[in-house]
């Protein structure tokens, strides 16, 4: 079988999406990681399944790649709630999967903390309860998106939204947006 056209209109809608995106909410993004980083703030990050991977990936590309050599006060301190299986499973078993993200944000966000919620729909029920807490106590809070955006997009400070009705191109975007900010990041530092 020729892929080769199935290929070319998946990459071509991967193009087109990605020159929709807002440049104006990453730049928006970029400042409050900044912001955050310079005011020894911690950056709290969460999704489920493809967006879990990504939330995990975000911090080890700014917990090592963007702060290795650095001085102290120019590392980001990045929290993955993903990253931890036995508390994810405790909680998910004892307490209820919708409350995975918030239990773990009442234990460690403190003022002025920024926390990333990413849902390709903008409904995860477990990032939209830990959003709610994180807003409610006075926290800036970050939704990246796909589809319409859903809650979560219209909850955000700010909000970074891939205007697409397709999970794998949404998930492809938001990995894409942690690189061409560690990529932005390091070529700015130069």
């Amino acid at each position: 079988m020729d892929y080769t056209n199935l290929i070319a209109n998946y990459r071509q809608q991967l193009i087109d999406t990605f020159l929709k995106m807002d440049t104006e909410s990453i730049n928006q993004l970029m400042n409050l990681l900044t912001d955050a980083r310079d005011n020894d703030k911690q950056i709290f990050i969460m999704g489920n399944g493809g967006s879990g991977a990504t939330a995990s990936h975000f911090a080890g590309d700014f917990n090592k790649g963007l702060s290795l050599g650095k001085p102290l006060d120019k590392r980001y301190r990045v929290i993955c709630l993903v990253d931890n299986s036995p508390t994810l499973l405790s909680l998910a078993n004892d307490v209820s999967y919708d409350e995975i993200f918030v239990e773990q944000l009442k234990n460690f966000l403190r003022d002025g903390d920024v926390v990333i919620g990413i849902s390709g729909s903008g409904n995860s029920e477990n990032v939209l309860r830990a959003v709610k807490y994180a807003k409610d106590r006075g926290n800036k809070v970050v939704g990246l998106t796909g589809y319409n955006g859903g809650t979560l997009k219209n909850m955000s400070d700010v909000s970074v939204h891939v205007p697409i009705d397709n999970m794998q191109i949404t998930e492809d975007l938001h990995m894409v947006l942690t690189h061409l900010m560690f990529w932005v990041f390091n070529q700015s530092e130069q």
